[in-house]
């Protein structure tokens, strides 16, 4: 399971460690956070101890009205086991029962000058890019007029040759032999490349080149968005292709399904070419302007309005 430790959480947003240093390794599994303000009233039954707790003005305004005894046993049962950490935003002062029960329990409590709300957005898009379900795949990922295109196909059959035209065409390579890709929420994956093969292309005969060293900055982008799924393969004159282009083939990738298009690959034909133009004929699907259907309905009509 994938795991984001407090410290991490610590450093990122320049937070204050108040009290419960000892619980600053401990890990957060859950992207989501709890606002404790049925809590703090008592309501415990379906408390979500494993996420960050995260206490503002309204559930500490509430808490100062509480007696002794009542805000200690709160605090006590607000920091379990479980509980990765308690975060006071808006520069609130920590209540000294939640100080008490953070170092008993070890529970790190956290405080933050920015406010609930704004904290609580940053820190669960974090959370959600951290700890989203990843995968790699053996292709090429590249940009080509704002479109996501991740090229797969067997080794040696000229993906990376096909992505070096692309750049030299100004287009951008985010990443070259694996593709690590995330899904970050429904319908969206994100892909890069790993740190040690970043900016780095392999073309046999030639070797390792930086894309970023021959082409500058602009031919290189660290992560994009996958839309499209193109898959090369070795022409087969025994294998009928698409010519049309009215029947979509999907393919899925960890829970999101994409479009996916098969390329034959032979002598003469220009790979980088018909990406591009795969890449504008997307765009236009996405904006409802398709040829092939089109074309279908005006040979529909022609053939109705000349029978045989």
């Amino acid at each position: 399971m994938d795991q984001v430790s407090v410290n991490q959480v610590m450093d990122m947003f320049n937070l204050t460690l108040v009290s419960g240093q000892e619980g600053i390794g401990r890990h957060i599994t859950v992207s989501d956070l709890s606002r404790p303000g049925l809590e703090m009233a008592g309501y415990f039954t379906h408390y979500p101890a494993n996420r960050v707790q995260l206490l503002g003005k309204t559930e500490l305004s509430f808490f100062s009205m509480l007696e002794q005894d009542e805000r200690r046993s709160r605090m006590m049962k607000l920091c379990t086991v479980e509980t990765p950490a308690v975060v006071v935003a808006h520069g609130e002062e920590v209540p000294s029962e939640l100080i008490t029960a953070s170092n008993k329990k070890h529970v790190p409590v956290l405080t933050t000058s920015m406010t609930t709300t704004r904290f609580s957005g940053r820190l669960t898009n974090f959370l959600e890019s951290q700890l989203a379900p990843t995968t790699a795949v053996h292709g090429v990922l590249v940009d080509v007029y704002g479109i996501g295109i991740l090229i797969t196909g067997k080794s040696g059959v000229g993906k990376s040759e096909a992505a070096l035209e692309l750049v030299k065409k100004g287009h951008r390579l985010v990443a070259d032999d694996c593709v690590e890709i995330r899904q970050e929420t429904e319908n969206l994956l994100v892909g890069g490349a790993p740190k040690l093969i970043e900016h780095l292309l392999e073309i046999r005969g030639i070797g390792i080149i930086d894309v970023m060293t021959l082409f500058g900055a602009s031919a290189i982008r660290t992560q994009k968005r996958i839309s499209l799924v193109i898959d090369l393969e070795i022409w087969d004159g025994g294998k009928t292709y698409d010519r049309l282009g009215l029947e979509e083939e999907k393919t899925k990738i960890i829970d999101t399904e994409l479009t996916k298009l098969t390329i034959p690959v032979r002598p003469g034909r220009n790979l980088a070419v018909i990406i591009e133009v795969a890449a504008m004929n997307y765009r236009l699907k996405r904006m409802g302007v398709n040829a092939a259907e089109d074309f279908s309905k005006r040979l529909d009509n022609v053939i109705s309005n000349n029978p045989m």
